[in-house]
């Protein structure tokens, strides 16, 4: 017997209108490999009810039908319904307090849990993600967010009339309106304060790639970062472009002791020997993107302590605007306090106080640190992700999570991504006990 594919609404903010499966995806799923779904009604969801009915899936407010349920953000605690196999981004795998409640009542109700961050290949790859869209939606936010804050110091520049990524009707008006920009650099060139501008990328994954893609529509030069200290000392800089600078770990981080020699597998291995490095290129650059894992094991990228000697050994900082797509809370960006949403997308903090200040107001890096940056683009999101997502669903139709976990036959990356099964830790996964043991019995934040 089939499982029944249910499609939850998402319900977090009212900014989350993705989908993990797009109607036309579902449809040949029905008509080819004979699956059924129920889709719960949304009326915020980028493809409407009737876009599925159209194509011959029932919308019904229950799910209790589907033995499989696919969301995408996590789901409030009354709404768990028991021995069910969900799939969403349930945000625990490093044991973060404030879903350990979510993680808890799934174990209750004899769930099984299905992480999409955790489905990769035999190299550690991701396979289902929104990594690029982040990246684009991210950079045309920390585009827009320059503009505001140049525009509050009351210089002219060619970003003030950019707008946030969700004001935009799709991707590809926003690279219309960047492009635009681009061919006011090229042709008016920029403010003599900006020269050289440079922005910084962490990371080369597919964030730091969705982002680049974005940057690259203005006229951008990369610099290596071996060659940027030559690179500043010719000072032979165009006011009619734009310079990038990609960090590699090598480039972020160096070893404690000079005798020892970075070497990647060392630092992943022993990150306890390795100190901040990217923070000696922060103050040549105008915007830092941040687009890197990090796990407490690892030192900071940004520290606040350094930021504070920066603001406070420099009348202005060239560092106007960190756009932390990443957006880990007190993370590899120490000052990146709190997460924000596209109602209110940025802060400013204010080293020498230590406080953040909603909004452009204060001395200070703004930080734009949206923690659903591919919800802002929706429908190109939805539709990346599905196609990711739909070659897995038939074997999530076929397979009878009621047997024992280690006789599931489900393809390799799916299973290795299942943290519970009917509300076991399975052994990938026993680490998150300790943080269960250790943390309050208290309702998750939706």
């Amino acid at each position: 017997m089939l499982n029944k594919i249910g499609i939850r609404r998402e319900d977090k903010n009212q900014w989350e209108r993705r989908v993990p499966l797009i109607p036309s995806h579902m449809r040949e799923m029905r008509l080819e490999q004979g699956l059924s779904f129920i889709v719960q009604p949304s009326p915020i969801r980028i493809f409407r009810d009737e876009d599925y009915r159209l194509e011959g899936m029932p919308v019904d407010e229950s799910l209790s039908p589907c033995g499989v349920v696919l969301a995408i953000k996590e789901i409030p605690l009354p709404l768990i319904e028991p021995d069910k196999a969900y799939l969403l981004f349930s945000h625990t795998i490093k044991g973060q307090s404030h879903n350990l409640p979510m993680l808890r009542r799934f174990m209750e109700l004899g769930c099984t849990l299905i992480d999409y961050e955790k489905i990769t290949d035999d190299l550690d790859r991701r396979l289902v993600f929104f990594g690029k869209q982040a990246g684009e939606a991210g950079m045309v936010d920390t585009l827009w967010a320059l503009g505001v804050k140049l525009d509050a110091e009351g210089m002219p520049n060619p970003f003030s009339g950019l707008l946030q990524m969700y004001h935009y009707t799709s991707l590809t008006e926003a690279k219309e309106e960047i492009s635009e920009v681009a061919g006011a650099v090229r042709t008016e060139g920029l403010p003599e304060a900006l020269v050289p501008f440079i922005c910084g990328f962490t990371g080369y994954g597919h964030v730091s790639q969705g982002a680049q893609e974005i940057y690259d529509l203005l006229p951008a030069e990369e610099i290596p970062a071996e060659k940027f200290a030559a690179f500043l000392k010719q000072r032979n800089f165009s006011a009619h472009r734009v310079y990038k600078i990609v960090f590699r770990e090598e480039h972020m981080v160096r070893p404690r002791s000079p005798r020892r020699l970075f070497e990647l597998a060392d630092y992943y291995e022993h990150p306890e020997e390795y100190e901040p490095l990217l923070e000696s290129y922060l103050p040549h650059l105008t915007v830092l993107i941040n687009g890197i894992y990090w796990a407490p094991r690892y030192p900071r990228f940004v520290r606040k302590a350094f930021i504070r000697e920066l603001y406070a050994s420099t009348p202005r900082p060239r560092l106007r605007v960190i756009g932390d797509i990443s957006c880990d809370v007190g993370g590899g960006v120490e000052f990146t306090v709190k997460a924000t949403d596209a109602s209110d997308p940025v802060f400013t903090y204010d080293p020498e106080t230590d406080t953040a200040r909603d909004g452009f107001e204060g001395r200070g890096p703004v930080v734009m640190a949206v923690d659903n940056l591919p919800a802002e683009i929706s429908l190109e999101s939805s539709v990346f992700f599905s196609q990711a997502l739909k070659p897995f669903i038939p074997a999530l139709a076929r397979t009878d999570f009621r047997n024992p976990f280690e006789s599931i036959e489900l393809p390799p990356p799916i299973k290795k991504a299942m943290i519970l099964h009917r509300g076991r830790l399975t052994p990938g996964y026993l680490y998150l006990q300790k943080f269960l043991d250790s943390a309050p019995d208290k309702e998750a934040s939706h």
